[in-house]
């Protein structure tokens, strides 16, 4: 009964309107208890990142999580986003973080902020800018001075926009997680205390007077490696793994707080691989059993949302590689486009029955809609729109030419002499391989592959190699070596190639290419129209004409298509259409005929197909 009445109180000190004033509200952690105005106070939080969710939503978001019960959101600040080129900030539109943590205020929620610099999140190398890798002998995440200076400047930047928004100065951070579940990559404590320095310094870490909380996030195992002994930590994991999770955060910190900083409502796709579906009655019920126990809970993740562009991250433990799929719906309780799913309703229900109050009523979304795509007549082959070229003696990678994403192509010419096994050695991660522009196969870094044959023929071929950035590592020490392209050399039969013309192709406007009405075939974009009418909504592009590719509306760039599944569909909101003809351009780099391409009103997923043997 106790603990009920805790969590009402927990729930009415939440919905109190926060101002941007003097401080109204104080929030500390006392005997392992976090108190809100001196009152005991139990964290309900639901993740969602702000670039993964259209900022016209931003506000339906908040209010979906208040309506679930919910006091808290928990949002990652991805550095990737927000410096793509060292020295050049963005804090505008979807990267607006001010605003979104303004909205989270006036609409009745505090925040815990995830600042990193390392964010993890299946999201592009883990939200570290691509650019840290030009010089390859930085060593990211560490001391290594090349790392921790443009680190240093990254939050020197970042904290005078959070620091308004600390509840010290009325604002809704309640909490500000340092680094992230540090401990499954290294246990280098030097270089934790370094990273909670930085959080102070840039004043994210509030004042003597009026601190912000900090804390760390680990799974249980990892908690001794990735924590710091004058911080909180919290512990990470999924269901079915609650009770000795929570054994070995209490037996590791006796007296710290019940705090789960992660719990996983479901799971991310890889490409190749089925679509995650989680089992919600399992969930629901460790859920409710953690929150009669008082522990403080981050769901992971309440609302998913998309992985727009080409920001979808990759695992791997170092032989393998598995790339992740554009959508992060997850399995969440909010679908991707922001449905809320039986899970949603469920977790709801869960919460009622322990606090006894009653959330505002759940806020209706929109429905989706199909629209008609006219017949593709405009392409554009990739061999016809190549840019100016840079001439080297031997490889570079994406990163030394100052490409972060995209593609990059490698062209060399052979003598009549030369034929045999063509291998790459360190291909970072698909490659499409041309003798005179037609295709003689593909390697693909998922399957181990790296090498194949390569006919002989008349003196004077081009060779020419198609590579794509199919996602950084994310997560694991393996993301120090993410460069992308061609990392170490090209041999044909047991020769090293040199002499390269190398094309920088980060795909930034595949709209101005010149496009003609014709047919097109191998490596090509095709542009057409979108078409509504009416009220604008959300709508899906049915992405299985697509045999590998990517896709584009309006110049947005919403993401990849693969038909090894499990996605066919992308996901497109309707703040990125307007009323009338709206530009849709498709890239594939196998197209055999024009594009049939038409929209869905929800997400398709598929079987995946049965993938090949690996080398």
């Amino acid at each position: 009964m106790k603990k009920s009445w805790l969590l009402v109180i927990a729930f009415f000190c939440a919905i109190t309107p926060l101002h941007a004033a003097t401080p109204q509200h104080t929030f500390e952690l006392r005997n392992g208890t976090f108190l809100m105005d001196q009152h005991p106070f139990q964290i309900l939080a639901g993740e969602m990142h702000y670039p993964r969710i259209p900022r016209d939503r931003w506000r339906q978001a908040m209010r979906m999580a208040r309506a679930m019960g919910l006091n808290t959101v928990t949002t990652y600040v991805f550095w990737n986003v927000h410096e793509p080129e060292p020295g050049r900030f963005d804090f505008t539109g979807q990267n607006d973080l001010a605003v979104f943590l303004k909205t989270a205020q006036e609409e009745g929620l505090y925040v815990v902020l995830r600042p990193g610099p390392y964010a993890c999140a299946e999201w592009e190398f883990g939200g570290y800018p691509a650019w840290l890798l030009k010089d390859r002998t930085t060593v990211v995440r560490s001391l290594d001075p090349k790392f921790m200076k443009p680190a240093t400047d990254w939050f020197q930047h970042l904290g005078p926009i959070v620091k308004p928004f600390l509840l010290a100065n009325g604002g809704p951070i309640i909490a500000v997680q340092v680094e992230n579940e540090y401990g499954s990559f290294g246990k280098d404590h030097d270089y934790m205390r370094a990273i909670h320095k930085l959080v102070m310094d840039s004043g994210m870490g509030g004042t003597a007077e009026h601190p912000t909380l900090l804390y760390t996030a680990d799974g249980g195992v990892q908690q001794p490696d990735g924590s710091l002994p004058d911080l909180p930590a919290s512990v990470n994991f999924g269901p079915g793994d609650a009770v000795h999770e929570t054994e070995r955060l209490r037996a590791f910190r006796p007296d710290g707080p019940r705090w789960v900083g992660e719990y996983w409502a479901g799971w991310f796709d890889h490409w190749g691989e089925n679509h995650a579906v989680t089992s919600t009655d399992k969930q629901v019920a460790e859920y409710e059993s953690l929150i009669k126990q008082g522990y403080s809970i981050n769901l992971y993740l309440l609302w998913g949302g998309t992985s727009f562009g080409w920001m979808n991250g990759a695992n791997s433990k170092g032989t393998d590689y598995q790339p992740d799929v554009t959508s992060y719906d997850y399995d969440a309780p909010i679908s991707e486009r922001g449905e809320p799913r039986e899970k949603y309703f469920k977790l709801r229900d869960a919460i009622m029955r322990v606090t006894g109050v009653q959330p505002p009523p759940v806020p209706p979304i929109p429905g989706a809609a199909t629209y008609p795509v006219r017949s593709v007549e405009e392409s554009a082959s990739l061999w016809d729109n190549l840019p100016k070229p840079i001439f080297s003696p031997r490889l570079m990678s994406m990163e030394e030419i100052g490409q972060s994403f995209g593609y990059i192509l490698y062209t060399t010419h052979l003598d009549a002499s030369q034929s045999g096994s063509l291998v790459l050695n360190g291909l970072h991660d698909y490659a499409s391989v041309y003798l005179d522009h037609v295709l003689v196969g593909t390697l693909d870094r998922r399957l181990n592959q790296a090498s194949l044959d390569i006919p002989s023929a008349i003196k004077g071929r081009e060779l020419a190699i198609l590579v794509e950035n199919t996602g950084r590592v994310n997560y694991n020490i393996v993301l120090r070596g993410e460069s992308k392209g061609i990392l170490k050399s090209v041999q044909l039969g047991n020769r090293e190639l040199s002499g390269w013309t190398i094309f920088s192709l980060p795909m930034d406007h595949p709209e101005k290419l010149n496009y003609r009405k014709m047919p097109c075939s191998g490596p090509c974009f095709f542009r057409t129209s979108l078409v509504t009418s009416g009220a604008v909504s959300d709508t899906f592009l049915d992405t299985s004409a697509i045999h590998k590719g990517f896709a584009w509306v309006n110049g947005f760039a919403v993401g990849r298509a693969w038909n090894v599944g499990p996605q066919a569909s992308l996901f497109i909101p309707g703040s990125w259409l307007k009323q009338g003809q709206n530009s849709l351009v498709a890239l594939d780099l196998q197209a055999d005929t024009a594009l049939a391409l038409q929209t869905v009103d929800h997400a398709l997923w598929v079987p995946s197909k049965e993938l090949p043997k690996k080398n």
